[in-house]
């Protein structure tokens, strides 16, 4: 019985059974179509965006595995049933692309999609293959951002890219890495080129990016998505038996997964945060994240503070 459960277990299950409950309550397309879902604009053309998206790096490369494929169609259906929209992949995934187009065509309400992957190889030709068989992979008539997948022959693919923005065979641009040791070159690229996006890493444990990627996304007008929110799952690991803090009632925050996201979201540069699951009640944690209150710059101190304390 619920009474008989320790505290922290009990306070756990409750939070659980409530998202589970708004997931059921809410339905297909319901919260798509919701006010409170939080967005926002993609500075180079004022498009609003859901804040909160979905990363496949590992979880969605499960080849051919019918269970497992089955398993993400209820995580992509429960994705767009949250108001979803961005979701990205890279040829760097193993099976992901193929895994998302198979998973796309049972979904029945995904007209929100904004398809976002990447281009990773070396040689213009070679990308341009890539790029044409990731389209054919999702099946969608375009895509809606392509990246430079960790800057890897960037100028070269970067030419390509610009003429097919121009030709209208993507919408945006963007470049990514997931290394710090890549910042300082991610830095050159985004103050000489027109870059629409750039993605990196950015979380309560990695923090790198606030001091000069951010504020320079922030005086480019580029859109940022931030991958690898929960460090690999680490931050779940720092905080693993220890209780949220009751304050994070304040910012309609229910579990840590919307900690360590809101955190991130609520920061004054960030467009868009990707985490990545295998599992339907994870993605409802964490789209949960898109709707509330997100926290001021004072309480985002708070929220550091607390994290780190827990780390020590």
């Amino acid at each position: 019985m619920i009474q008989d459960m320790p505290a922290q277990q009990r306070r756990q299950f409750l939070q659980w059974l409530a998202g589970l409950g708004a997931a059921v309550t809410l339905g297909p397309g319901i919260a798509a179509a919701s006010p409170n879902a939080i967005r926002k604009a993609i500075p180079a053309s004022g498009e609003k965006i859901p804040v909160i998206g979905m990363g496949s790096w590992l979880t969605f490369d499960v080849g051919d595995d019918d269970a497992a494929r089955a398993t993400r169609v209820q995580v992509l259906q429960a994705f767009f049933d949250r108001g979803g929209a961005l979701i990205d992949s890279s040829p760097m995934y193993g099976s992901a692309q193929t895994v998302l187009g198979h998973g796309l065509k049972q979904i029945n309400n995904k007209n929100a999609l904004f398809a976002a992957t990447k281009v990773w190889i070396y040689g213009q030709w070679l990308g341009v293959r890539q790029m044409e068989t990731a389209r054919e992979l999702w099946d969608v008539a375009r895509f809606d951002l392509m990246q430079i997948h960790n800057m890897l022959d960037w100028k070269a693919h970067l030419e390509t890219l610009k003429a097919w923005k121009a030709e209208g065979r993507i919408r945006y641009i963007g470049i990514t890495t997931s290394h710090g040791r890549r910042h300082a070159e991610m830095e050159r690229a985004l103050a000489k080129e027109p870059f629409d996006f750039v993605q990196f890493t950015y979380n309560l444990a990695d923090r790198d990016v606030e001091q000069r990627l951010l504020p320079l996304a922030a005086e480019r007008g580029i859109a940022v998505i931030i991958n690898r929110p929960f460090d690999g799952g680490a931050l779940f690991g720092t905080v693993r038996g220890k209780p949220l803090p009751a304050w994070a009632a304040e910012f309609d925050c229910t579990n840590w997964a919307q900690f360590f996201l809101k955190f991130i979201v609520s920061h004054p540069a960030v467009t868009c945060a990707i985490p990545a699951t295998s599992r339907v009640v994870h993605m409802h944690e964490n789209m949960g994240a898109g709707f509330g209150r997100l926290p001021d710059a004072e309480t985002r101190r708070r929220m550091l503070a607390h994290y780190e304390m827990i780390a020590r």
